[in-house]
């Protein structure tokens, strides 16, 4: 009865007005004439010294995924933000990858639309286009892949591939939508859903933090505690840069580091659940630290409130990881003993890795007519114009809780 009434109160509202897809471009991107979106940044005119272990701050991009259309990546924005993708039209994309939260949702360990808890906290989707694996065990090899998982996963979205086009294709809205995405397709197929997902994805770009401006010759841009951080986490000693290698602040490799699990939790296989090596045992991704001010807790399980903590962890080294499984951890968990002064300075660079310039906006309205998840707040804000786009952005501000702020389980 209550999803029939939701269903029915939102082809009453998506009937208000029609919805049309946006023909320009996100900030940041450039539309070409095939009427691709193609990302330019400073970034362009350096070498590339990726995965070299080098981590200067002057150092290339690895390619990104670009070349969808701007009504593809529209219309992806859309979906993302709709609680029609799940199976009680109650949960989105965005209800754990929240803007506000730096794509993320401030748990430690993420909800389903069921009330299900999960297994692992919900990682961050700024500068997704970039990586090679998705998913903290990186069990995705694409965009595509890992957009469609989370849909159709049980214990987060609940929803299956024929109930979802049936759900798109009743819609009064969305069939146009797609045919504006999706010219010459014959009908509206799951493939468009999982380009468009992973379009809007590809278009979520961080690199103009404080740090940036640095990187690029600006060297007033950091204070000098900050400096002092950066140089602390580029050193031989805490060996922060050498996974997390700038400019992506991951080095994009799976790494076993023996992060202990909450209280009560089995441990998590991590990669070792997808392979058969030894090695993979308890091996996660190494992710992106971009925004990482903006994403506690931390850790594949949320087990660290801070990003104090989560540094103490590494200066305890193997001594702190967990003990009783074994593991063959990363060689570079090792010992560093860094002073308190000293991970405080690393903590205080982090913080000039924060960039929220060109968050998307959030719809003020579905093409489904149903509300925007409780989680998701819309914000006035002005419009500001980006540099190397044809279109001015508008950029919606949400509240986070404060890298201080401790988040319980």
């Amino acid at each position: 009865m209550m999803l029939t009434l939701l269903l029915a109160l939102a082809t009453s509202a998506a009937a208000a007005a029609p919805i049309t897809l946006n023909s320009n471009c996100p900030p940041s991107f450039e539309r070409t004439a095939a009427n691709t979106c193609q990302l330019v940044t400073r970034y362009d005119a350096y070498d590339s010294l990726h995965n070299k272990g080098v981590g200067g701050t002057q150092t290339a991009l690895p390619k990104t995924r670009d070349g969808f259309s701007p009504q593809q990546i529209d219309l992806g924005r859309y979906l993302f933000f709709d609680p029609l993708l799940s199976g009680n039209h109650r949960q989105a994309c965005a209800s754990c990858h929240q803007p506000g939260q730096g794509f993320t949702d401030g748990k430690a360990l993420s909800t389903g639309t069921h009330g299900d808890v999960g297994t692992r906290s919900a990682p961050s989707l700024w500068n997704v286009g970039f990586l090679k694996k998705l998913f903290w065990d990186a069990r995705a090899d694409s965009l595509e892949q890992q957009a469609l998982i989370p849909l159709f996963a049980p214990h987060e979205m609940a929803n299956t591939a024929e109930q979802l086009l049936t759900d798109l294709t009743a819609s009064s809205a969305y069939p146009a939508l797609f045919r504006q995405a999706f010219p010459e397709a014959q009908q509206l197929e799951l493939s468009q859903v999982a380009t468009a997902l992973s379009a809007f994805q590809s278009s979520l770009i961080s690199l103009n933090s404080r740090y940036d401006q640095y990187a690029h010759g600006y060297h007033e841009a950091l204070d000098p505690e900050e400096i002092n951080g950066l140089n602390v986490f580029r050193s031989f000693v805490a060996r922060c840069a050498e996974c997390h290698t700038p400019p992506l602040f991951t080095n994009q490799q799976i790494a076993v580091i023996g992060t202990p699990e909450p209280a009560g939790m089995p441990f998590d296989q991590g990669a070792g659940n997808n392979s058969e090596k030894t090695k993979l045992r308890g091996a996660f991704k190494v992710p992106s630290l971009r925004n990482v001010a903006r994403t506690a807790p931390y850790m594949h399980s949320g087990r660290f409130a801070t990003l104090d903590e989560a540094a103490e962890f590494y200066t305890k080294g193997r001594g702190h990881a967990v003990a009783d499984q074994k593991l063959l951890l990363h060689w570079h968990i090792w010992e560093p003993k860094l002073t308190p002064e000293e991970i405080g300075q690393i903590s205080k660079f982090l913080h000039t890795l924060t960039d929220e310039s060109l968050l998307p906006a959030v719809p003020t309205r579905l093409p489904s007519g149903l509300p925007l998840p409780a989680e998701i707040q819309v914000a006035e804000s002005p419009t500001a114009t980006v540099q190397n786009s044809d279109i001015s952005s508008t950029t919606t501000t949400t509240s986070a809780p404060s890298n201080n702020q401790r988040i319980q389980p």
